[in-house]
């Protein structure tokens, strides 16, 4: 994680099997904390972000089960920025930025779309030993 997002003041860990059901676990943990750090559920970008997380927790579930039994989500944020990662131990690392629509990444491409339309920004980081990444994505508020 960056200094940028390793100094916002709020964060939560949570960690899922790889199962389709992770998917409205980790959007519903993300509704309980964003409410309890104070920031409203009509926000503008909370709906957004939630489709965001919602499609880089699907990502995992269908292309990382295989090889990660669970995958982790970070939740993180500032008075004026949201960000989260979605991490599994899968060691592909999709290709955020110029994701074709059509080519089976589709859901990359909406994602960054979405992402970037906000003023925000995503990156995926690999772990150390190569096995594993995580995306992460920074949206204001």
């Amino acid at each position: 994680m960056s200094r940028r997002l390793e100094a916002l003041p709020h964060r939560h860990v949570l960690t899922l099997p790889t199962l389709p059901a992770a998917v409205r676990t980790a959007r519903e943990t993300a509704e309980q904390a964003l409410t309890e750090w104070g920031i409203g559920l009509r926000h503008p970008a909370v709906d957004p972000a939630l489709l965001i997380l919602g499609e880089l927790v699907t990502n995992s579930v269908r292309h990382a089960a295989v090889r990660s039994p669970q995958l982790t989500v970070i939740y993180a944020a500032g008075r004026d920025c949201l960000a989260f990662g979605v991490h599994d131990r899968h060691p592909y690392q999709p290709p955020l930025h110029g994701a074709p629509v059509d080519g089976g990444t589709g859901g990359l491409a909406t994602v960054m779309e979405l992402t970037l339309g906000l003023g925000g920004s995503g990156v995926v980081r690999p772990d150390a030993d190569g096995l594993g990444k995580s995306i992460w994505i920074t949206l204001p508020l």
